[in-house]
């Protein structure tokens, strides 16, 4: 799949909005924290990632009801389903200067009936001329996923025989019928259902 930049400037994938607060005090320590221990851009990369996919559980694999939409938020209650937790990965990659962009899979459910749609981000170190997806969901029975730039290590593949899909576009900030499902849901069970099904 040919992955398609929302905007062409790379700067763009830097910046810091409303949900990608990387001007936070909070997100700012993360990233000193993670820099103590990175040599570089990739390792640095692998540890915001492992950070993100392991130390902040995924909401529905913890039973947290809360919804936590702004990376500082996010880090700070250590929680988050995928869109909020991409949203805190971009925020400490941005904040390091790897450009970072948000993306998005329609997945279904068991049945194959659409589910909300799944985040995830896309990195671009420097060095290489392309865009890599990574998936910081969190691994659980079932789901396997890992930092890679060889081959994508997602959380989940689409099934097409299910019309799954992945997204091509990479966005700068959150699609707004995610930022709008996250901002309007007091619960996470409201969240499921204001969440889109479709991009």
């Amino acid at each position: 799949m040919e992955l398609i930049q929302q905007v062409l400037e790379l700067s763009a994938y830097l910046a810091a909005d409303e949900a990608i607060d990387h001007e936070h005090p909070l997100v700012r320590d993360t990233v000193a924290d993670l820099r103590s221990t990175s040599t570089d851009a990739y390792t640095y990369g692998v540890a915001a990632y492992a950070f993100v996919r392991d130390a902040i559980p995924h909401s529905a694999d913890s039973g947290d009801m809360r919804v936590a939409w702004r990376a500082s938020d996010v880090l700070a209650t250590r929680n988050g389903i995928c869109h909020s937790k991409s949203h805190a990965l971009a925020a400490l990659l941005r904040a390091a200067g790897i450009p970072t962009a948000l993306c998005y899979q329609g997945l279904g459910d068991e049945n194959g009936d659409p589910g909300p749609v799944h985040g995830l981000i896309a990195v671009r170190l420097p060095g290489r001329d392309r865009w890599d997806r990574q998936d910081s969901r969190g691994n659980k029975p079932g789901v396997d996923a890992h930092f890679s730039l060889d081959e994508e290590r997602l959380a989940w593949s689409v099934r097409p025989e299910f019309n799954e899909v992945d997204y091509p576009v990479l966005y700068v900030a959150p699609h707004p019928a995610v930022l709008r499902g996250l901002r309007s849901a007091r619960d996470r069970p409201e969240l499921w259902r204001t969440l889109p099904t479709a991009l």
